[in-house]
This record gives structure tokens, C-alpha cells and sequence, in this order.
């Protein structure tokens, strides 16, 4: 009875470590589409220290991976050292994970106010071609969020090329898609997108920290609670008094530290 109690231990370590490398997944796969995100929106928020989050969290992933390998290979090898070790690191990881999520939200506060002082600069130094990165990054953002100057349309008369251009027109990444005539003329103003883009780039730089606070959550949740009852549980207080062996002793003790 002993031994089958260690055996099914066993089994839940291993299925725990298949556990860390699927969230390992996760985990990198979140951080990698924040950098990717970022790297489209990275003219209207220059605090690159925003990017911390991303950074611990595709950190914690590969961390997770090896917590996975240290785990497996640990539990078939019933190594003391190796499953000390693999409990050691998952504690750090749960603090780590707890730091992603401080910071997710301190940074997310201040993504409003950066937007603010760096959307003004970007679209002044606005010039309508396409080499010019200012210019793309603008003209990417009004296409894929459906927007159009800072507050609304009106917003591009006060800038520089607006001045220079003397059309009477804005970019034609304001022009709405379903607007197949659209050339840009402020003499129709139904053809454009209405909504400005600072509003919506504050909400889609939001929404990418908190994927990144859901994903760190949802893992230090997962970890909190493995206290839940195993499905050996019923074999562990009865493996106690049966069992003197190293192997047995060294398993039990990961999951009690576990729980």
C-alpha cells in the first residue's frame, strides 16, 4: 500500500512539471505579443521601463521550463537534492510572479499621462512620407485602431503639415474603409473616422499590461492552489507510518511543501 502511495505521488509530480512547461508556454507567448505589440505603438510611449513586465514574465517561462526539467528528471531519478531544488525555484517563481503583477498595474497607471506628453510630439513631426517612422507609426496606428488625429479630425489643422500641405485635407489613414472615394477632405467630414487616437492607443496599451497581470495571476493562482486535495491524498496519511524509505520520505516531503 506504501509503495503504490509513492507511486501515485509520483505521478502527480510529473503531471505538475507537465503542468509548468504548458504555463512555461503561456507565459513567454504573453510576453512575446506585448513586445510585439509595443514595437507598434512605441512612438506614442517612450518609457521603455514599461517593458519590465514582459521582460520578468518571458523570464519566469523559461524558468518554468527548467523548473519542469529539474522536476521530472528529479522525480524518476527520487532525488532529494534534485526535489529540494525544484520546490527552492517554484518559490521564487510565485514571488517573481507576484513583483509581474505589482508592477503591471504601476505601469499601467502611468500609461494615460505618457501617452498624453509623447501623442502631441509625434504628431507634429508628422510629414506624410513613408520613410519617415513618425509618419508610419501615425499612419499605422489611425488604420488599425479607426482613428483620426488626437481628440477627432480637427486636430490635424494645427499641425505643420497640415499648414504646409494647404488642401484642406488630412492623411488618408483617416479615411473610413467603407468610404471608397475618400480622399482626405476635411469638406467631408463623414468620411472619416471620428474618434481621436489618443484615447483608444491609452486603452490598447492598457489592455496589452493586462494580459500580462492576467497571465502572471492566473499562474500564481494555479500555484496557490495546489493545496487543493490530490488525488493521492488518501494514500498520503496512510504511506506515512508504512513507509521509512528515502525515495518515499523524499516524494512525500515535495508534496507537502507543495501544499
Amino acid at each position: 500500500m506504501g509503495q503504490c502511495g509513492i507511486t501515485s505521488s509520483k505521478t502527480v509530480l510529473v503531471f505538475l512539471n507537465l503542468i509548468f512547461w504548458g504555463a512555461a508556454g503561456i507565459l513567454c507567448y504573453v510576453g512575446a505579443y506585448v513586445f510585439i505589440t509595443y514595437d507598434d505603438y512605441d512612438h506614442f510611449f517612450e518609457d521603455v521601463y514599461t517593458l519590465i513586465p514582459a521582460v520578468v514574465i518571458i523570464a519566469v517561462g523559461a524558468l518554468l521550463f527548467v523548473i519542469g526539467l529539474i522536476g521530472c528528471c528529479a522525480t524518476i531519478r527520487e532525488s532529494r537534492c534534485g526535489l529540494a531544488t525544484f520546490v527552492i525555484i517554484l518559490l521564487l517563481v510565485f514571488v517573481t510572479e507576484v513583483v509581474v503583477v505589482v508592477l503591471g498595474y504601476v505601469y499601467r497607471a502611468k500609461v494615460e499621462n505618457e501617452v498624453d506628453r509623447s501623442i502631441q510630439k509625434v504628431y507634429k513631426t508628422y510629414n506624410g512620407t513613408n520613410p519617415d517612422a513618425a509618419s508610419r507609426a501615425i499612419d499605422y496606428v489611425q488604420r488599425q485602431l479607426h482613428c483620426c488625429g488626437i481628440h477627432n479630425y480637427s486636430d490635424w489643422e494645427n499641425t505643420d503639415w497640415f499648414k504646409e500641405t494647404k488642401n484642406q485635407s488630412v492623411p488618408l489613414s483617416c479615411c473610413r474603409e467603407t468610404s471608397s472615394n475618400c480622399n482626405g477632405s476635411l469638406a467631408y467630414p463623414s468620411d472619416l473616422y471620428s474618434e481621436g487616437c489618443e484615447a483608444l492607443v491609452v486603452k490598447k496599451l492598457q489592455e496589452i499590461m493586462m494580459h500580462v497581470i492576467w497571465a502572471a495571476l492566473a499562474f500564481a493562482a494555479i500555484q496557490s492552489f495546489q493545496h487543493l486535495p490530490f488525488p493521492v491524498s488518501s494514500h498520503r496519511n496512510r504511506v506515512v507510518p508504512e513507509t521509512r524509505d528515502l525515495d518515499g520520505e523524499t516524494v512525500r516531503g515535495l508534496l507537502i511543501l507543495l501544499s
